[in-house]
Protein backbone atom coordinates (compact mmCIF):
# COMPACT_ATOMS: atom_id res chain seq x y z
CA UNK A 1 0.00 0.00 0.00
CA UNK A 2 1.28 3.20 -1.28
CA UNK A 3 2.10 6.34 1.74
CA UNK A 4 -0.31 8.80 0.79
CA UNK A 5 0.98 12.77 1.18
CA UNK A 6 -0.73 14.67 3.42
CA UNK A 7 -2.53 17.69 1.99
CA UNK A 8 -1.80 21.25 2.75
CA UNK A 9 -4.39 23.75 2.98
CA UNK A 10 -6.46 24.15 0.25
CA UNK A 11 -5.82 20.80 -1.00
CA UNK A 12 -7.61 17.17 -1.25
CA UNK A 13 -5.83 13.75 -1.15
CA UNK A 14 -7.04 11.22 -3.57
CA UNK A 15 -7.22 8.96 -0.51
CA UNK A 16 -9.75 10.75 1.03
CA UNK A 17 -11.83 9.80 -2.08
CA UNK A 18 -14.72 7.00 -1.61
CA UNK A 19 -14.94 3.64 -3.22
CA UNK A 20 -17.29 3.28 -5.04
CA UNK A 21 -16.44 6.51 -6.74
CA UNK A 22 -18.37 9.99 -6.07
CA UNK A 23 -20.11 12.29 -8.42
CA UNK A 24 -19.48 15.95 -7.65
CA UNK A 25 -20.93 19.09 -9.72
CA UNK A 26 -18.42 21.38 -10.94
CA UNK A 27 -18.30 25.10 -11.88
CA UNK A 28 -14.68 25.69 -12.44
CA UNK A 29 -13.96 26.54 -15.99
CA UNK A 30 -12.67 23.72 -17.91
CA UNK A 31 -10.81 24.19 -21.09
CA UNK A 32 -9.34 21.73 -23.57
CA UNK A 33 -7.23 22.91 -26.86
CA UNK A 34 -6.03 20.51 -29.53
CA UNK A 35 -4.22 21.40 -32.87
CA UNK A 36 -4.77 25.02 -31.92
CA UNK A 37 -9.03 24.71 -31.65
CA UNK A 38 -10.89 24.82 -28.49
CA UNK A 39 -12.38 21.28 -28.18
CA UNK A 40 -14.24 22.11 -24.67
CA UNK A 41 -14.76 25.06 -22.79
CA UNK A 42 -17.53 24.53 -20.00
CA UNK A 43 -18.81 25.70 -16.11
CA UNK A 44 -21.01 22.61 -16.15
CA UNK A 45 -18.70 20.03 -15.98
CA UNK A 46 -18.70 17.05 -12.81
CA UNK A 47 -15.81 15.38 -12.07
CA UNK A 48 -15.85 11.70 -10.39
CA UNK A 49 -14.03 11.18 -7.23
CA UNK A 50 -12.47 7.11 -6.76
CA UNK A 51 -9.91 6.44 -3.93
CA UNK A 52 -6.20 6.68 -5.27
CA UNK A 53 -7.46 8.51 -8.50
CA UNK A 54 -7.29 11.87 -9.28
CA UNK A 55 -10.37 13.20 -10.71
CA UNK A 56 -12.26 12.40 -14.38
CA UNK A 57 -14.21 15.29 -15.49
CA UNK A 58 -17.32 14.95 -17.62
CA UNK A 59 -18.29 17.61 -19.89
CA UNK A 60 -21.57 18.24 -21.07
CA UNK A 61 -22.22 17.94 -25.24
CA UNK A 62 -23.54 21.39 -25.35
CA UNK A 63 -20.34 22.47 -25.04
CA UNK A 64 -18.27 20.98 -26.76
CA UNK A 65 -17.21 21.45 -30.24
CA UNK A 66 -18.76 17.60 -31.37
CA UNK A 67 -18.35 18.26 -35.31
CA UNK A 68 -14.31 17.36 -34.10
CA UNK A 69 -15.55 13.82 -32.70
CA UNK A 70 -16.39 10.97 -34.34
CA UNK A 71 -17.71 7.54 -32.36
CA UNK A 72 -16.01 4.79 -32.13
CA UNK A 73 -16.53 0.76 -32.18
CA UNK A 74 -14.86 0.67 -28.87
CA UNK A 75 -16.53 -0.30 -25.18
CA UNK A 76 -15.34 -0.43 -22.15
CA UNK A 77 -17.55 -1.51 -18.98
CA UNK A 78 -16.88 -0.14 -15.29
CA UNK A 79 -18.55 -1.56 -12.24
CA UNK A 80 -19.63 1.88 -11.26
CA UNK A 81 -20.75 3.64 -14.00
CA UNK A 82 -22.05 1.08 -16.57
CA UNK A 83 -21.05 0.63 -20.55
CA UNK A 84 -18.69 3.39 -22.39
CA UNK A 85 -18.61 4.36 -25.48
CA UNK A 86 -15.55 5.93 -27.18
CA UNK A 87 -14.68 8.38 -29.81
CA UNK A 88 -11.69 10.13 -32.18
CA UNK A 89 -10.73 13.26 -32.43
CA UNK A 90 -9.96 15.10 -35.74
CA UNK A 91 -9.32 18.22 -35.89
CA UNK A 92 -7.20 19.89 -39.04
CA UNK A 93 -4.37 17.04 -40.21
CA UNK A 94 -4.47 15.62 -36.69
CA UNK A 95 -6.42 12.87 -35.19
CA UNK A 96 -6.38 10.91 -31.65
CA UNK A 97 -8.19 7.75 -32.07
CA UNK A 98 -10.40 6.41 -28.91
CA UNK A 99 -9.47 9.67 -26.79
CA UNK A 100 -12.54 10.45 -25.20
CA UNK A 101 -15.57 8.37 -23.76
CA UNK A 102 -19.09 8.44 -22.48
CA UNK A 103 -21.88 6.50 -20.37
CA UNK A 104 -25.02 6.70 -22.73
CA UNK A 105 -26.70 5.01 -20.71
CA UNK A 106 -25.06 4.95 -16.95
CA UNK A 107 -25.82 3.53 -13.95
CA UNK A 108 -28.31 5.44 -11.50
CA UNK A 109 -25.90 6.75 -9.30
CA UNK A 110 -24.13 8.74 -12.50
CA UNK A 111 -27.13 10.37 -14.53
CA UNK A 112 -26.61 12.77 -14.41
CA UNK A 113 -23.16 12.45 -16.90
CA UNK A 114 -25.46 10.56 -19.34
CA UNK A 115 -23.54 11.41 -22.85
CA UNK A 116 -21.45 13.60 -21.06
CA UNK A 117 -17.87 13.23 -22.73
CA UNK A 118 -14.35 12.55 -20.26
CA UNK A 119 -10.98 13.30 -22.53
CA UNK A 120 -7.45 11.90 -21.70
CA UNK A 121 -5.19 15.01 -21.46
CA UNK A 122 -1.80 13.58 -21.92
CA UNK A 123 -2.51 14.18 -26.17
CA UNK A 124 -4.15 17.24 -26.23
CA UNK A 125 -2.17 20.56 -26.54
CA UNK A 126 -3.61 21.44 -23.08
CA UNK A 127 -6.35 20.89 -20.73
CA UNK A 128 -7.08 23.18 -18.38
CA UNK A 129 -9.00 23.32 -14.75
CA UNK A 130 -10.05 26.92 -13.66
CA UNK A 131 -6.94 28.43 -15.44
CA UNK A 132 -4.38 25.79 -14.48
CA UNK A 133 -2.90 23.78 -16.82
CA UNK A 134 -3.40 19.89 -15.56
CA UNK A 135 -0.94 16.81 -15.58
CA UNK A 136 -2.31 13.95 -16.84
CA UNK A 137 -2.74 10.54 -14.18
CA UNK A 138 0.22 7.97 -15.35
CA UNK A 139 -0.23 5.24 -17.53
CA UNK A 140 -2.11 4.54 -20.87
CA UNK A 141 -5.81 3.85 -18.45
CA UNK A 142 -6.86 6.28 -16.65
CA UNK A 143 -8.25 9.65 -17.34
CA UNK A 144 -7.57 11.44 -14.39
CA UNK A 145 -6.46 14.60 -14.47
CA UNK A 146 -3.86 16.03 -11.62
CA UNK A 147 -3.74 19.84 -10.17
CA UNK A 148 -1.79 21.37 -7.97
CA UNK A 149 -4.67 21.22 -5.25
CA UNK A 150 -4.54 17.18 -6.02
CA UNK A 151 -1.96 15.18 -4.12
CA UNK A 152 -1.21 11.31 -4.38
CA UNK A 153 0.11 9.20 -5.12
CA UNK A 154 -2.10 8.24 -8.15
CA UNK A 155 -2.60 5.73 -9.39
CA UNK A 156 -1.18 4.90 -13.02
CA UNK A 157 2.35 4.69 -12.20
CA UNK A 158 4.28 1.89 -12.18
CA UNK A 159 3.75 -0.80 -9.77
CA UNK A 160 0.43 0.70 -8.70
CA UNK A 161 -1.88 -1.48 -10.58
CA UNK A 162 -2.60 -3.68 -7.55
CA UNK A 163 -4.00 -0.26 -5.53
Amino acid sequence: MPQPIPPQPGQESVWDYPRPPRLEKVDKRIQIIFNGESIADTTAGYRVLETSHPPVYYLPPADIQMQYLQATTRGSFCEWKGNALYYHLSVGDKRLENVAWAYPTPTAKFQPIADYLAFYAQPMDACYVAGELVTPQPGEFYGGWITTDIVGPFKGSPGSWGW
